[in-house]
C-alpha cells in the first residue's frame, strides 16, 4: 500500500475518479435536473433557476473553484491516461474492454462540447445582457436548430455514459466490488442509473422546445 500511494500513477488515477465523482459527477446530475424545470416554461425557469444561481453569494468563485477547476484536472489527467490507452476494442471485443475505450472517447467529447456549451451560455452571457436575462430563450433558440440539437444530445449521452460507467470503473478500481458477480450487478445498476439520468436530459431538452 505503501508503494502504490508513493506511485505517481497510483496517485493520479485516483485523483481523477474522485474528480469524476465529487464534484464533477454531482454538478453534472445537479445541473440536469435544473434543466429539467424547462418544462415549467419560461417565466419559471428565468425566475427559479437562472436568477437564483446569479443572485448566490460568491457565485465566480464557486464556480471557479468547485466547478471549473475540478472539471479541468479531471480533463487534464483523462486526457494524459488516453495518451496512454492500450485498448484495441476491434481486436478485443471484450465489454469490458470497448467501456474502456468508449470511456476515454466519450471524455474528449464532452471536452469539446462543454468548450461549444459554456462559450455559447455562460461566456457569451457575460456581454449580452439578452442571455443573461432570458437564458430559456436563448436555449429555445440553440435547439431549435436541428444541428444543434444533435450535438447537444451527443454531448448529454456522453456526458450520462461517462459518469455511468465511470460509478462502475471506481468501484472495481476502489474495491467495492471484487467479485465478478459484484461487478455485473453493480454494472446494471449504473447503466439503469444512465438510463434514468439520460432520460432527464432529454425531458429538460425537450422542455425548451415545448
Amino acid at each position: 500500500m505503501t508503494a502504490s500511494i508513493g506511485n505517481r500513477h497510483f496517485v493520479l488515477r485516483r485523483l481523477h475518479s474522485l474528480l469524476g465523482l465529487l464534484p464533477v459527477g454531482a454538478f453534472l446530475i445537479f445541473h440536469l435536473w435544473e434543466n429539467s424545470q424547462s418544462r415549467f416554461g419560461a417565466e419559471h425557469y428565468n425566475r427559479e433557476v437562472v436568477e437564483a444561481l446569479q443572485g448566490l453569494n460568491y457565485l465566480v468563485p464557486i464556480e471557479l473553484l468547485v466547478i471549473a477547476l475540478p472539471l479541468l484536472l479531471h480533463a487534464v489527467i483523462g486526457l494524459a491516461i488516453t495518451r496512454e490507452m492500450r485498448a484495441e476494442p476491434i481486436r478485443y471485443r471484450y465489454a469490458r474492454n470497448w467501456a474502456y475505450w468508449l470511456q476515454r472517447l466519450s471524455g474528449v467529447v464532452i471536452l469539446l462540447f462543454l468548450l461549444l456549451h459554456v462559450g455559447m451560455t455562460r461566456i457569451q452571457g457575460l456581454w449580452t445582457p439578452a442571455i443573461r436575462d432570458d437564458l430559456y430563450g436563448h436555449m429555445q433558440t440553440l435547439l431549435s436548430n436541428p444541428g444543434f440539437f444533435v450535438l447537444y444530445l451527443v454531448g448529454l449521452l456522453a456526458s450520462v455514459f461517462h459518469l455511468a460507467n465511470g460509478l462502475s470503473t471506481m468501484a472495481i478500481v476502489w474495491g467495492l466490488t471484487t467479485s465478478a458477480a459484484a461487478q455485473r450487478r453493480f454494472a446494471w445498476a449504473c447503466a439503469g442509473f444512465g438510463v434514468l439520468l439520460a432520460a432527464l436530459g432529454v425531458h429538460g431538452m425537450l422542455g425548451f422546445l415545448s
